[in-house]
């Protein structure tokens, strides 16, 4: 989508000139197939930032109230994302999102569901599970470790797949296996921490 293509190429140039990022582990994230990408939510900026970083086009849940305005709405269509009620809970976005990993399509999650205020990781929603266990999708945890401050170093970190084979042959609730996946990306946070005096 040309649209897409468009909004990544202005946003790199953003993220260029404001911030020094640093993009670790790009070849964990397989070159085809349906991947659910699950990363920590420190700000707004998060979405286009991981967009832009990662090698794949990603379809993001954007909140129900965006597509009510006839502009925007057709802003989100044209940048891969779809309308959810907050809370991931809301079953039509379910299973947009699985029909978009069974397509082979790259699904971007914030499993904390909303940004965190301290910019410490939160506890997930049962959502992120749910697209773990009711896929076959590689799940690829994601770290943005700041703060966003203008010519602040910054990462982004990809995490390997989870291997979730044996999960999903277990009986865990979606609760558990999200559980799992915010352990890895609380791994990765502490792994890549940044000098605080990095500028």
């Amino acid at each position: 989508m040309w649209l897409y293509k468009f909004g990544k190429a202005l946003c790199s140039i953003y993220f260029k000139s404001q911030y020094k990022i640093e993009v670790v582990g790009t070849e964990n994230i397989p070159k085809d197939g349906g991947v659910l990408l699950c990363s920590n939510h420190i700000s707004n900026n998060d979405p286009p930032l991981v967009g832009v970083t990662c090698p794949r086009d990603i379809s993001f849940m954007a909140k129900e109230e965006l597509f009510r305005m006839p502009v925007i709405k057709t802003i989100m269509h044209g940048i891969r994302a779809f309308p959810v009620k907050r809370g991931m809970s809301d079953r039509n976005a379910l299973k947009a999102g699985l029909s978009l990993l069974k397509e082979g399509n790259v699904l971007g999650l914030f499993p904390e569901g909303t940004r965190s205020k301290t910019g410490e990781l939160g506890t997930g929603l049962a959502g992120a599970g749910f697209f773990a266990l009711r896929s076959n999708a590689a799940v690829v945890p994601c770290a943005v470790i700041g703060p966003y401050k203008r010519f602040n170093k910054m990462k982004v970190v990809y995490g390997k797949p989870i291997d979730f084979e044996p999960i999903r042959a277990g009986k865990l609730s979606a609760q558990d296996a999200t559980d799992i996946i915010m352990k890895e990306i609380g791994l990765l946070i502490e792994n890549n921490a940044l000098d605080r005096h990095s500028t």
